[in-house]
């Protein structure tokens, strides 16, 4: 029987320590075997299931929301982001951080998108959604979080990501997947006129 290509052998955990934790996150160090047979230690960010939700009140108008983020030293235009909690659904969380968020909930989730945030670092997958036919339901908000919310014509929103205003990468692939829905089959053409 014939191997497989050294690229496709699953490298083989020998040991692991919990470097750091908190409620949100934790670090660990583990000892791995590689494909060729070689030892090292590889650092791994445990944060598990993410969500996101880009909430259109009308079909031209997203509602964003702004905070300062700290790592980014920055105020940013966002989708509703947040974690999954333990034992909670993807829908659940995300409805959750949707009210929490913007004030809103959907009637309709749209999901658009599972993706690895950082696939060489940590272990997070985000789960992204576009909300429709919104309605008020205000949620607690996180103790660490001070929002503002705006609502803004989507092709604003997709200008944004554009000039690279908006960087949070569930947002720029979120507004990206959306824009993409809006438009007519492109036939496989990647020039920006048609």
């Amino acid at each position: 029987m014939k191997e497989p290509p050294i690229a496709r052998i699953p490298w083989q955990q020998l040991a692991s320590r919990r470097v750091y934790a908190n409620k949100w996150m934790a670090v660990r160090e583990d000892q791995v075997r590689l494909p060729d047979g070689r030892e090292t230690i590889y650092g791994v960010v445990d944060c598990g299931n993410c969500v996101g939700v880009l909430p259109f009140v009308d079909p031209d108008h997203v509602l964003l929301v702004g905070q300062f983020r700290y790592v980014a030293q920055r105020f940013t235009w966002e989708m509703p982001t947040g974690g999954v909690r333990a034992g909670e659904s993807i829908e659940v969380a995300a409805q959750r951080e949707l009210a929490e968020e913007a004030g809103q909930r959907a009637r309709r989730l749209i999901w658009i998108s599972s993706y690895h945030t950082s696939k060489s670092v940590m272990n997070e997958t985000a789960h992204l959604y576009l909300g429709e036919d919104l309605y008020t339901a205000e949620g607690p908000a996180d103790e660490t979080e001070f929002i503002e919310r705006r609502v803004f014509p989507f092709r604003e929103a997709l200008d944004m990501v554009r000039r690279a205003e908006i960087t949070d990468s569930m947002t720029v692939i979120a507004v990206l997947h959306a824009a993409l829905r809006m438009q007519p089959e492109s036939h496989g053409s990647l020039s920006s006129d048609g």
